[in-house]
């Protein structure tokens, strides 16, 4: 008899893909309530609210990738801001017997989708700490930005005409 330790699957443990997440942190927070105390009186209306996603990486070591979620967003009614906040989060995973063609979509799917709760806790509490209800980002789907992303990126440019 063998004596083989496997992942559930039958495949060695050893040999089994794994995406292990090594660390996290916050790389950048800012939080801007520039009209308070006035912007914390109660509004007839409620504001307008806009987000942007982003998602980058960057190759540590063979197998360890740095990913950074960025969540930038801004809360306004007509002209005036209630509040503006900017928070890269970041990760070190490690990627291990993933095959080569599915190294990129794992690496901005499947890592920003690990670190995406934490973030949005992380929204939440500073919106919440600058005097507003906390704000509880949708979640998001990260393989619709990337597909989204990568058609952006393969199509192609308008040439200049001389």
């Amino acid at each position: 008899m063998s004596d083989i330790s496997t992942n559930g699957t039958g495949a060695p443990a050893d040999t089994a893909p794994s995406l292990n997440a090594l660390a996290q942190y916050i790389k950048d927070l800012s939080f801007e309530n520039p009209n308070a105390p006035r912007s914390l009186t109660p509004q007839q209306q409620g504001p307008e609210i806009s987000i942007q996603v982003n998602v980058g990486a960057n190759q540590l070591a063979e197998t360890d990738f740095e990913v950074d979620l960025t969540l930038e967003g801004k809360a306004t009614i007509g002209n005036d801001v209630l509040f503006v906040f900017e928070l890269v989060y970041g990760g070190v995973f490690r990627l291990r017997n993933i095959p080569q063609e599915h190294l990129h979509p794992t690496v901005m799917i499947e890592c920003p989708r690990l670190l995406f709760p934490f973030a949005r806790q992380i929204v939440a509490d500073s919106v919440r700490n600058g005097g507003f209800p906390p704000l509880f980002i949708d979640p998001i789907d990260f393989a619709a930005l990337y597909r989204q992303k990568l058609s952006e990126v393969q199509q192609p440019q308008p040439t200049a005409q001389a």
